[in-house]
C-alpha cells in the first residue's frame, strides 16, 4: 500500500462523448441542434429515455425517466428512436482517432475511451497532453461533424482521468495531478465519484466518511472495514492516483432481454420473440469464440413477479438451434399470462470454437461449419440476412439495442 500521492506525470487520458446518442442525432439532423431531445429504444410515451441532450437535461430531464414524464418538465422535448448504426459509426471513428496516439488504448463503453500515453511512441508521449486533448476535440469536429463535443480528463490513473473528464461538462478539458488532487476532491460529493452510489455512500457514512476528502484521508483499515473486502484497498490506491483499474474481465455469461411491446401478445407471439433473442445471444456467444453449457430464462410479469428457469447440458454447445432447443423446453414451465419482459442467458462459458470441438464428434464439427458459415453471411450482408423462419417479422419489434457497458460486441 502506497500512502503517498502518485507524483508521476499524468499520462492517462479519458475521452467522454457528451450526451453521445443525442449529440450524434443533432449532428445528423441540423434541425435538432439546440433543441431538447430524448433518445428512446421504442418511440412510445411509456418508454424510458436512454440519453438526453444537454438542452433537455438543463430542464430537468434525466436518463431513465419515461418520455411522458419528461414532457411534464419539458413539453417541447422531441423523442427520437435510437439508431444503432449511427452510434457504431461514431464509435469506430473515435477508435480510429485514438489509435493514432497510442497502441495502448481501450474503449470503456460505446461513448468513452481511454488512452495510456505511457506506451506511446516518444514523439507523441513527449508532447503536451493538453495540446493533444484539444487536437482530439478538433478532429472529432473535423472528421465527424461540427456538432460533436467531448469531455477530456488527464490524470496519473484511469479513475482520476475519468473524474477529471466529468468536472466541466459539456466540452471540458481538465487535468488532475498530485498538486491539485485535494482541491478537486474538495469540490465533489461522494456520489460524484464513479463507483460510489447510494449503497456505497451508506457504507462509507457508517465508518464516519461523508466527503471525498475524508475518503482520501482514511487509512486502509477504515476503507477495508467500510467495503468489507479488498475493494477498500483498491479505493485507497486509486484515490491517490495509483493504477488499479487496468483490468480485463473474463466473459462469464452472455444474454439479452426484451420488454414486450404489448400486454396482449399470444403465447405463440411471445415464443417467437424469445426465439429471436436466442438467435441474438447465439451470435454474441460465437463472436467471442465461446461455447456454453447452460441456458437460463427469466420472465417478469405485470404484477412485478419474477420467474426463472435454467438447464445445464452435459456437453458444450454454441449453435442457435442447440440454445433454442433448451430455451423452448425451459419456457414451457414459465407463467402462462401477464408476461411483461423475457430474457435468455447462456452461462458456464468456455473457450471452445475451433479445433477443440472436433473432440466431441463429427456431428458437432459439421454443425460448427454450418453455423459459422451463416455467421459469415450475416456479418457480410447484415444481421439476420439468414435467420429462422420462426422469427420472421419479429425484427420490427425486437430491435438491436446499444450496449452502454461492455464493447465486446461492437
Amino acid at each position: 500500500m502506497r500512502e503517498e500521492y502518485n507524483s508521476a506525470r499524468p499520462m492517462v487520458m479519458h475521452i467522454d462523448l457528451n450526451s453521445c446518442f443525442a449529440t450524434i442525432e443533432q449532428q445528423a439532423r441540423v434541425g435538432l441542434r439546440g433543441r431538447p431531445i430524448g433518445i428512446v429504444n421504442r418511440n412510445t410515451e411509456n418508454t424510458a429515455i436512454v440519453t438526453a441532450s444537454y438542452e433537455a437535461k438543463a430542464r430537468g430531464v434525466k436518463i431513465g425517466m419515461r418520455l411522458k414524464e419528461a414532457r411534464k418538465l419539458c413539453p417541447d422535448i422531441i423523442g427520437i428512436e435510437s439508431d444503432p448504426p449511427k452510434y457504431r459509426y461514431v464509435y469506430h471513428k473515435l477508435m480510429e482517432i485514438m489509435s493514432d496516439y497510442s497502441a495502448h488504448f481501450r474503449m470503456k463503453s460505446i461513448d468513452e475511451g481511454v488512452i495510456d500515453f505511457a506506451l506511446s511512441p516518444e514523439a507523441i508521449a513527449g508532447r503536451d497532453l493538453v495540446e493533444i486533448g484539444y487536437e482530439i476535440k478538433q478532429r472529432l469536429r473535423d472528421e465527424i461533424g461540427c456538432a460533436m463535443r467531448c469531455n477530456i480528463g488527464i490524470a496519473p490513473n484511469r479513475f482520476l482521468a475519468k473524474t477529471a473528464a466529468g468536472l466541466h461538462k459539456p466540452d471540458g478539458l481538465d487535468v488532475i495531478t498530485h498538486e491539485n488532487l485535494r482541491e478537486v476532491l474538495g469540490t465533489l460529493e461522494l456520489q460524484d465519484l464513479t463507483g460510489i452510489a447510494a449503497r456505497n455512500e451508506h457504507r462509507l457514512n457508517a465508518v464516519g466518511i461523508y466527503t471525498p476528502l475524508e475518503m482520501l484521508d482514511a487509512d486502509v483499515s477504515t476503507l477495508r472495514l467500510a467495503f468489507k473486502s479488498v475493494v477498500g484497498e483498491w479505493w485507497h490506491q486509486r484515490l491517490r492516483g495509483w493504477e488499479v483499474d487496468d483490468v480485463d474481465y473474463e466473459l462469464k455469461s452472455c444474454g439479452r432481454q426484451y420488454v414486450l411491446e404489448s400486454p396482449h401478445l399470444s403465447r405463440r407471439q411471445i415464443v417467437q420473440r424469445l426465439h429471436h433473442l436466442v438467435e441474438s445471444v447465439g451470435a454474441k456467444l460465437r463472436s467471442q469464440g465461446k461455447v456454453a453449457r447452460g441456458v437460463s430464462i427469466y420472465v417478469r410479469t405485470y404484477d412485478r413477479g419474477g420467474w426463472k428457469g435454467h438447464e445445464l447440458a452435459g456437453l458444450p454447445f454454441f449453435s442457435d438451434q442447440a440454445i433454442w432447443t433448451m430455451a423452448e423446453r425451459i419456457f414451457m414451465s414459465a407463467p402462462a399470462r401477464g408476461i411483461k419482459m423475457i430474457s435468455v442467458t447462456c452461462y458456464h462459458l468456455s473457450d471452445g470454437l475451433g479445433n477443440q470441438l472436433s473432440l466431441f464428434g463429427d456431428q458437432l464439427a459439421r454443425e460448427q461449419h454450418v453455423t459459422l458459415a451463416v455467421d459469415e453471411i450475416n456479418g457480410r450482408y447484415g444481421p439476420r440476412t439468414i435467420h429462422s423462419a420462426d422469427t420472421l417479422g419479429t425484427g420490427i419489434y425486437v430491435k438491436a439495442k446499444i450496449p452502454f457497458g461492455s464493447t465486446r460486441y461492437l
